[in-house]
């Protein structure tokens, strides 16, 4: 079983409830990334965020932004090596 991190985990187990009831189907890991880094893309585009584009509070929100995507790059980078 691999080893993942708590948000990684909730994501696959969410998805398992979801998918097939089982906890415990590891071959569907790199099929969670990949949706995953489809909703990334679709919430937060990674081209689309330039800070210094945009006034003070529109910085402040961007920067919050490109802080939530790369959440979740990082669960899907987790995901995707195993």
């Amino acid at each position: 079983m691999p080893e993942l991190s708590p948000q990684a985990q909730e994501v696959f187990w969410a998805f398992n409830r979801a998918a097939s009831g089982k906890p415990d189907d590891w071959h569907y890991l790199p099929a969670i990334a990949a949706a995953l880094q489809v909703a990334a893309d679709e919430v937060i585009p990674s081209g689309a965020l330039r800070i210094g584009d945009y006034d003070e509070y529109a910085q402040g929100f961007l920067a919050a932004q490109l802080k939530y995507r790369g959440k979740f790059l990082e669960i899907i980078a987790e995901l995707e090596a195993q």
